[in-house]
């Protein structure tokens, strides 16, 4: 069964709404998708029944390790109970969406022209840095989402180079159990974060995502290593954005391990 299990809609940060991602599922042939928005199951009521292929929700919570700083997004499958879930990550939502109109504001102060009405949000509610970049692409005010502009701006040292606090990654991975759910640690070669698999382990982690594009074949062979000694499946996905992200691939291009389908799917 050929499934990608990390995908991102226009529900967070990503340029695509679910229907063309599932439009895009079929054209590559896929069994199925996850569609794991970040830190939100909103757009799992959108996900249509008859689409053609298996299509579930999923999220993936910005989380971190807080003793060390660390960056280590859980997703989050076949939760079961979306209240727990959503009581951890709605307030992290609400500070991301006064966050990022903070910066709005900040680059309008600096001479932009920004029609705060006009931009995209996520769901239709929430305002990601994304959607403020895209707009000032699409009205020739900046060249690209992620060159100049974005180094100097918004990384570290620019006038918007400032963010909120992720949540703790155990009390992710601890929500997504208690809500029924299986918990994978999302590309961990990527974040560089495998000291934390067995602390996670203990806490319920199920899987880790192997299949990433930012994984090389030393990265996979390390998770590879966890996987077996701690008795974790593998996934994977093309973590797709669309534009939202510069990737030169889509959806489909990565796949999960099959051990993740069968205990996902």
């Amino acid at each position: 069964m050929k499934a990608d299990l990390h995908i991102h809609s226009t529900f967070s940060d990503g340029s695509e709404s679910i229907e063309k991602i599932i439009l895009m599922a079929k054209g590559k042939g896929l069994d199925g998708i996850a569609v794991t928005d970040h830190d939100t199951l909103s757009h799992i009521e959108r996900i249509p029944t008859d689409a053609g292929i298996r299509v579930i929700g999923g999220i993936e919570i910005s989380a971190c390790h807080r003793k060390t700083n660390t960056r280590a997004h859980i997703l989050g499958y076949n939760i079961q109970n979306h209240d727990i879930v959503t009581a951890l990550t709605q307030p992290f939502l609400e500070a991301r969406d006064k966050n990022s109109e903070k910066q709005a504001e900040i680059l309008i102060q600096a001479g932009f022209q920004i029609d705060m009405e006009k931009l995209a949000r996520a769901g239709g509610k929430y305002l990601y840095k994304q959607h403020i970049i895209d707009w000032l692409v699409a009205t020739g005010q900046v060249s690209d989402m992620y060159g100049d502009f974005y180094r100097k701006t918004f990384k570290r040292g620019g006038i918007c180079a400032f963010a909120v606090e992720y949540i703790d990654v155990f009390e992710a991975v601890y929500a997504i159990k208690s809500a029924g759910g299986l918990a994978v640690l999302a590309h961990p070669g990527q974040q560089r974060n495998f000291r934390l698999i067995p602390e996670l382990v203990k806490v319920g982690l199920d899987g880790l995502e192997l299949n990433h594009h930012a994984h090389d074949e030393e990265c996979r062979e390390t998770i590879r290593h966890y996987a077996n000694r701690h008795g974790l499946f593998l996934t994977g996905g093309s973590d797709y954005h669309g534009k939202y992200e510069p990737q030169p691939f889509g959806v489909g291009d990565f796949l999960s391990d099959e051990s993740g389908v069968k205990a996902i799917l």
